[in-house]
């Protein structure tokens, strides 16, 4: 039985990682920078940022930038029209990916996607999170109702309009829980300006 190249070996490593590797988790992981570049030279590796490597043979990822962005900055988590359009709760095509970090953390340095940072407090980043697996990257975002939450408390930022689109489309979707989302209100004191929103809404 032929033995298996170093780099057919570190082909199979990224197919049972999802792949998608950074270059510090591939070294780890046994993958030497010669077997990289080679792969990435005859095509079968893709950059798809400094230092993040996709196989070339798996399907193409259906959220890219996201998926660059949980690799990148792993305890980031997707956030306001990024978090609505996964949602599906927008008919905004976000020209950033908005992500939440830590507002003792330094900016993270990353040459795409475009992204825009918002900082958060430790109660406001670890609360209302969830973890999918996309493209084999696992990727933090938060669940819808804490979602529409940080729009009202950033809509400054987004645009009323954006979050008030977005109420509406929760509203008429099957599974809208009203007594979570102003759980979340209360906890992040937008309760008072949520409730005759959504008063309107419901009633109109």
């Amino acid at each position: 039985m032929r033995k298996k190249s170093k780099e057919e070996l570190a082909v199979e490593l990224f197919r049972d990682a999802g792949g998608i590797l950074t270059m510090s988790e591939a070294l780890k992981m046994g993958i030497h920078r010669r077997e990289l570049y080679a792969l990435r030279d005859e095509g079968k590796l893709e950059l798809l940022s400094r230092g993040l490597y996709r196989l070339t043979e798996m399907p193409e990822p259906s959220l890219p930038d996201f998926a660059i962005v949980a690799k990148k900055i792993p305890k980031g988590v997707i956030c306001l029209i990024s978090a609505l359009a996964f949602h599906e709760i927008t008919t905004q095509i976000p020209h950033f990916v908005y992500v939440a970090i830590n507002k003792n953390t330094h900016k993270p340095k990353l040459e795409y996607p475009p992204t825009r940072y918002f900082w958060y407090s430790e109660k406001l980043l670890t609360m209302g999170v969830e973890e999918h697996i996309l493209d084999g990257c696992k990727i933090k975002v938060f669940n819808i109702e804490k979602t529409l939450v940080d729009c009202v408390k950033f809509r400054n930022k987004i645009g009323m309009d954006i979050v008030l689109e977005a109420l509406k489309m929760y509203w008429k979707r099957e599974g809208a829980n009203l007594e979570k989302l102003f759980e979340y209100a209360k906890l992040f004191h937008v309760d008072r300006i949520l409730k005759p929103i959504m008063e309107a809404i419901t009633s109109g």
